[in-house]
């Protein structure tokens, strides 16, 4: 679309940048190549749309910074076809990106403004994925185990329903922390009732809200 023209050169910049910066799975950054982040914001900020950098979207939230958007992703290691459940839909970024990498993506939001929004935007530009409105630290059962789970707001503690929601093999990447800083963990469930626990960076994410993370309405 010609629109889109004007933000061909800054999304190029943006994956770059994410290379420099030590993402390697080729097949995250062409995704992150792909999604035009200016069409999730205000337009007020569509000159930061393609800067690696989190920005509101309203209710309190942001649309995460693509570094760690990419980091996540990265994290889960994602074959096509598998079956992601996404803690946090948000503005959708994270979501698209899942999608474009021939993820089956289930997803959770919080805020119900937010969760019809990123339902328009993701039809608009033609991704497909099961969403919801709900208390994303229960998880979401019904379509329960997943191949990888992905946390996008930092928990005080891992959600046990998280974890017993995660197929054998399966991934579950979540930020785990204070109110300033999080550790991301990424745990894998090597069998019934045995689980690889992995500690990576630190991140900054706005707050995981519900029954098992910091409560609230």
């Amino acid at each position: 679309m010609q629109e889109d023209r004007r933000f061909v050169r800054p999304r190029r910049q943006l994956v770059e940048m994410l290379r420099k910066k030590g993402i390697e799975d080729e097949r995250v950054l062409m995704a992150i190549g792909k999604i035009p982040r200016h069409k999730l914001i205000d337009t007020a900020l569509h000159t930061k749309a393609y800067n690696d950098t989190a920005l509101p979207i309203g209710m309190g939230q942001t649309i995460s910074q693509p570094f760690t958007v990419a980091a996540q992703t990265e994290l889960l290691n994602i074959d096509k076809g598998e079956k992601i459940l996404e803690i946090g839909t948000g503005s959708g970024y994270q979501c698209m990106v899942l999608c474009e990498l021939g993820a089956d993506v289930y997803s959770v939001e919080r805020h119900k403004e937010l969760y019809h929004r990123a339902k328009e935007a993701l039809h608009e530009l033609g991704y497909r994925a099961m969403l919801k409105v709900g208390d994303g630290t229960l998880g979401w059962s019904t379509y329960a185990p997943y191949d990888g789970i992905v946390v996008t707001a930092g928990a005080p503690v891992v959600p046990d329903d998280l974890v017993q929601q995660l197929a054998i093999g399966g991934r579950l990447v979540i930020p785990v922390g204070d109110d300033t800083k999080q550790m991301m963990l990424r745990i894998t469930r090597v069998s019934d009732n045995e689980f690889e626990r992995e500690e990576l960076a630190d991140f900054k994410f706005v707050p995981l809200i519900g029954e098992k993370g910091w409560g609230g309405s």
